[in-house]
């Protein structure tokens, strides 16, 4: 749901009735992953996808009917061989989506608005919905803040609030939606109920040291990728608005200097485009040293080597070193800045899930990941 928070939290304001189909729990090939969602108001408009188009139609008139009943449920979609008409995932995945009514009659509604105000703001939130479990139970929602304070119930058992809320909190701090197993009890034994905690925070940083050509272009590729881009560059003539509109920022400063001082954390993306060792070696230096999820320099292999020379003398360890991407991108035969930052991109979505970077023809590795890389952490 809060996957879809800013037109939901319109539809709120507005005095809409929707509801909410999220995935829950995927297993096999599957196109999206647990929290995407797809909402229909009681018009028909419709916002979001579960599947990408496989199980659409379904998933939208059980939404509808959730609007008539008032009732959540929770369906599962799967390919069927027997019959190449049925509602399935051609990919040969399976989904399990849960459908929740988020209309006048719902009790939820309040937290539910205050879940998706939270999360259109931009601050961290985590909501947590029953997606298994007794009848009576399914739908029942709780909010969780970055402080971890919580709101709304799932049951009237406070020992249940405040095991769920823990939980909550640490897939929050996390940046990671999924589920959790607990008892009906609030113990953290498995077997009574399934939880759905789906989080919401800030996006990650991505910050482009060097404000040349390739940068404007990665800057675009990295707002395309959902990140929250920084450009810094210590020349004031070239680190200009007018040159990086679409930067979220903007920064004239040295960068080893702005990087020492600005907020990064395990999601933190850096490109170093500047490729001038009285910029680049300060700069790593400080960067190799901090648990960032990517550190990539651009420059030709001589120059490669040249800057890791100079970072050997500046005491960075070898285990520092063996962080660093460079030459940064993956092989395409990049040419222009628009060819070259797609082959950075391509890099950085490979480090964050897990990928090889290599043609999908002909592999046979899987196309889903089930997780995020564990050399990376979640965004």
């Amino acid at each position: 749901m809060l996957d879809l928070a800013g037109e939901l939290n319109g539809w709120i304001e507005e005095g809409r009735d929707f509801a909410v189909a999220t995935v829950v729990s995927v297993g096999g090939s599957a196109p999206r992953g647990p929290g995407a969602a797809l909402a229909v108001d009681s018009a028909g408009t419709v916002v979001g996808s579960v599947s990408g188009g496989c199980v659409e139609g379904a998933v939208y008139d059980l939404c509808l009917q959730a609007l008539r009943t008032g009732q959540p449920v929770l369906e599962s979609f799967g390919y069927s061989d027997a019959d190449a008409f049925a509602v399935g995932l051609t990919c040969g995945g399976t989904i399990d989506v849960l459908i929740t009514p988020v209309d006048g009659r719902a009790p939820a509604r309040p937290v539910v608005a205050a879940a998706l105000a939270a999360a259109a703001r931009g601050g961290p939130a985590a909501l947590v919905r029953v997606a298994r479990g007794p009848a009576e139970l399914l739908g029942r929602v709780l909010l969780v803040d970055g402080d971890g304070a919580h709101e709304g119930g799932l049951g009237g058992n406070a020992e249940l609030d405040r095991t769920a809320a823990a939980e909550a909190r640490a897939l929050l701090d996390a940046g990671r939606t999924g589920t959790v197993d607990l008892s009906e009890d609030g113990s953290r034994c498995p077997g009574g109920l399934t939880l759905l905690v789906e989080s919401h925070t800030p996006p990650p940083r991505m910050i482009v040291f060097g404000a040349v050509d390739f940068a404007a272009a990665l800057t675009r590729a990295g707002r395309f990728l959902g990140y929250h881009v920084t450009v810094c560059d210590a020349r004031p003539v070239f680190a200009t608005r007018a040159r990086f509109p679409d930067a979220d920022e903007v920064v004239v400063d040295w960068p080893h200097r702005y990087l020492r001082r600005t907020g990064t954390d395990a999601r933190t993306v850096l490109c170093v485009l500047t490729h001038d060792a009285k910029f680049d070696v300060p700069l790593l230096k400080a960067a190799l040293g901090m648990p960032v999820a990517f550190v990539g320099a651009m420059g030709s292999r001589r120059t490669h080597e040249d800057r890791t020379r100079r970072l050997r003398e500046e005491g960075v360890s070898e285990p520092e070193l063996a962080r660093l991407r460079s030459p940064i991108g993956l092989d395409l035969g990049a040419r222009t800045p628009e060819e070259t930052a797609l082959s950075i991109a391509a890099e950085i979505v490979a480090a964050r899930r897990g990928g090889t970077g290599v043609p999908l023809t002909g592999s046979s590795a899987p196309i889903h990941r089930d997780r995020e890389h564990t050399g990376a952490s979640a965004a």
